[in-house]
């Protein structure tokens, strides 16, 4: 039976874990990632919230007359920028917990910070 020792010494764990996570959280919004598409002709670049903060296309291959073309690579080079950017931060948090996957940490870090 756990007693309140180690109680007190596994919320201080949590609370050191949990002040990794902020400080991860934190480093990984002023992260910017790129990706491109069609070769380079679309490039977005996100945040690590995921937040598109720039969006570059290569004049030469807009054409007035095929802009689903145009729509579905601005939208390639932004999922692909999120999901990189997703990534990145999915592998943080890995190093954070040791790779124990430990779902809800934040929302749990919230009760009891």
């Amino acid at each position: 039976m756990m007693g309140f020792g180690d109680l007190t010494k596994m919320f201080g764990q949590f609370k050191d874990i949990q002040a990794n996570l902020q400080r991860v959280q934190e480093e990984a919004a002023q992260r910017v990632v790129e990706a491109s598409s069609g070769g380079g002709m679309v490039t977005a670049k996100v945040n690590g919230k995921g937040e598109l903060l720039e969006i570059k296309i290569d004049p030469n291959v807009v054409d007035v007359n095929d802009l689903e073309m145009m729509e579905d690579l601005i939208k390639a080079a932004i999922n692909a920028a999120v999901t990189k950017s997703q990534e990145e931060m999915r592998e943080q948090m890995q190093e954070l917990t040791g790779g124990l996957n430990i779902p809800g940490l934040d929302q749990l870090g919230k009760m009891f910070g």
